[in-house]
């Protein structure tokens, strides 16, 4: 039930920070899963380096969507398209 919930949990994630930035974003239901999952883990990262939280305490849920946002835009910059 726990992986079920990531998933779902993952894919919002991934949906708003696709939605919160402009332009062409990659892949369909998976990669915005993988994008919403991957930015939970950076922003827990993160926060528990900037010591915005303890050892073993998730990110919340807007924390979540920037860290998806910053993949997504990390993303566009090292596979953007220079045919113009």
């Amino acid at each position: 039930m726990h992986l079920i919930w990531t998933l779902i949990i993952g894919f919002f994630i991934g949906l708003i920070a696709k939605f919160l930035m402009p332009g062409r974003d990659p892949g369909g239901f998976i990669i915005t899963i993988f994008l919403g999952i991957a930015g939970s883990v950076l922003a827990g990262w993160l926060g528990q380096h900037l010591h915005f939280y303890g050892p073993g305490q998730p990110a919340g849920f807007i924390a979540s969507v920037v860290g998806a946002m910053i993949l997504l835009f990390l993303y566009r910059i090292l596979f953007r398209n220079n045919n113009v």
